[in-house]
């Protein structure tokens, strides 16, 4: 089935040069509380953030819970129980038309549920299994306007693809690889690799954060060719990428100082520049955004409070302006 092309708010782009240090942005109260609850109810350390407008839903790295919150209230409680169809693990969110899309990290399974029934659509996996010898990551989705999902991959070095007439399944089937990028401009190297997600308005390209060398790469999806985005020497090690036009944002974490990369890229998408960077006193180890109106919802991960195996501060989803 085909899918209308999502909204798109174009926002001018301020011509200013990269600014070395992150800009401090002005003080919010417009964050939101994620209320847990169940036996990870001290321990969600969320990822993901996606939002339909109405709705936010943030996933829990911990158990897999999900939870959902209104744009107009201030708390996120569970929507779908953790662990429910083997989902023991939310990573990366996206919303669409009704559907709500979870990657399940290291778990290798992807997931399609129906917002307002909360049924379990479509369930997919990686092969061969994920295994010592063989892990894998799904991290992120992106969805393009014709309704294909795009899953990105930190370990593998692989991009998969659900169409949109394959999102239900009757058990759990395997995730087609779309691009292998093994011979091409993005090469896979220790550590984390591709990360973010973006797919154009126009549904001609995909833009990738290679989060471990600061690297962003083209994919034009019609040949599936891969290309480095020249950004003049400028690293932004993205985790969570949005893509408003030809304006990127990409959520940064550098240390322990968490913030949100604004790069304005060509129209080929081939070059970059990088605008300024841009901190909020609420961001806690920021990882992903989410675009709603004119603000930025950003999840607060505190992966550093659980890196150090301190008791972490309550779950928190920010709301800033959009730079």
């Amino acid at each position: 089935m085909r899918r209308s092309a999502p909204i798109v708010v174009v926002l001018a782009a301020l011509v200013a040069p990269a600014i070395a240090s992150p800009a401090q942005a002005a003080p919010t109260r417009d964050s939101y509380l994620i209320k847990p609850s169940g036996p990870s109810a001290d321990a969600v350390f969320p990822e993901g953030v996606a939002t339909d407008g109405r709705f936010f839903f943030v996933g829990s790295t911990t158990d897999g819970t999900i939870y959902r919150g209104a744009l107009a209230g201030r708390v996120a409680t569970p929507f779908l129980p953790g662990g429910a169809d083997g989902r023991t693990s939310a990573i990366g969110l996206k919303v669409d038309d009704g559907l709500l899309f979870v990657a399940g990290g290291a778990t290798g399974r992807f997931f399609v549920y129906d917002t307002t029934t909360r049924q379990r659509l479509g369930s997919f996996t990686v092969a061969p299994a994920p295994s010592q010898s063989a892990p894998t990551f799904l991290n992120d989705a992106a969805v393009a306007p014709d309704g294909s999902v795009y899953i990105t991959d930190s370990q593998r070095p692989v991009l998969y693809r659900v169409g949109p007439d394959d999102y239900a399944t009757d058990g759990v089937e395997q995730l087609e690889v779309f691009v292998d990028f093994t011979g091409t401009a993005l090469q896979y190297t220790p550590g984390f690799n591709v990360n973010g997600i973006a797919a154009t308005a126009d549904g001609q390209y995909l833009v990738l954060a290679k989060s471990n060398s600061g690297e962003l790469y083209r994919v034009r999806i019609a040949d599936r060719a891969v290309q480095k985005i020249d950004l003049a020497g400028q690293l932004v090690s993205g985790d969570g990428l949005v893509l408003v036009g030809s304006t990127l944002y990409a959520v940064e974490r550098a240390g322990d100082v968490g913030r949100i990369v604004k790069v304005a890229l060509s129209g080929d998408l081939l070059s970059g520049t990088v605008l300024q960077r841009v901190t909020d006193p609420s961001f806690d180890d920021p990882t992903t955004a989410a675009l709603a109106g004119a603000r930025l919802l950003v999840v607060n991960s505190q992966f550093g409070e659980r890196a150090a195996g301190v008791t972490p501060d309550p779950f928190t989803v920010s709301s800033i302006p959009v730079p």
